[in-house]
């Protein structure tokens, strides 16, 4: 019996042009690597700018709080009109957590930096989101309390026959309403950092 063979003829440059594809692929993806690499550091770095000057926003809100006593000049033999932040819990609470918002941000900053130095890194960007979240919501507090305060400083209250106190103690609504002032724009700078990250997450 006749033993019948096929030969099938294979191409000699079908090889070279598959061997030529594959490093086509891999440059593909090095190049959308660096360029999610290079938008996210950019991200990175504008977080760590807003970090600095949500550090200058709270502490000039908590410094400008605690220095806001002022007593008038003129007093009794057993009076003497004063006011002062240490005189209302909410303006107490007000100083306190602007501080410990401020330290915060200062500690922040070496995560922040990491974030720059790796920018595909999803953990230092995800412990940023969780935490400015959290501290935006207690700036977001003590600001509005303060504002309530301050208003009611500023106008009074017929109803409960609270009279304003702004016209006798004008250096001390002036210097309180600044630092509500300032904590707020202490909260727009949180609420892009929390933005920010969750672009930044998003492209991982």
């Amino acid at each position: 019996m006749k033993n019948e063979s096929t030969f099938i003829d294979v191409p000699a440059d079908s090889s070279s042009a598959m061997k030529g594809k594959a490093p086509l692929i891999g440059v593909a993806k090095d190049h959308t690597a660096s360029g999610s690499g290079g938008y996210n550091r950019g991200l990175s770095v504008f977080d760590f700018l807003l970090r600095l000057a949500a550090i200058v926003a709270a502490s000039v809100a908590a410094g400008t709080m605690f220095t806001s006593d002022e007593t008038l000049p003129f007093f009794t033999q057993f009076l003497q009109f004063q006011a002062g932040y240490d005189d209302l819990p909410t303006f107490q609470f007000f100083v306190i957590a602007m501080s410990l918002v401020s330290g915060y941000i200062v500690l922040s900053l070496p995560i922040s930096v990491v974030a720059i130095v790796r920018p595909l890194a999803a953990a230092p960007r995800l412990l940023l989101l969780v935490l400015d979240t959290a501290v935006m919501g207690l700036t977001m507090a003590a600001a509005s309390s303060a504002a309530a305060i301050s208003y009611v400083a500023h106008n009074g209250n017929q109803n409960t026959n609270w009279l304003p106190i702004c016209q006798q103690f004008g250096d001390f609504c002036q210097k309180t309403s600044g630092a509500v002032v300032s904590s707020f724009v202490a909260v727009v700078f949180f609420m892009i950092l929390v933005v920010l990250s969750g672009v930044a997450l998003k492209r991982h």
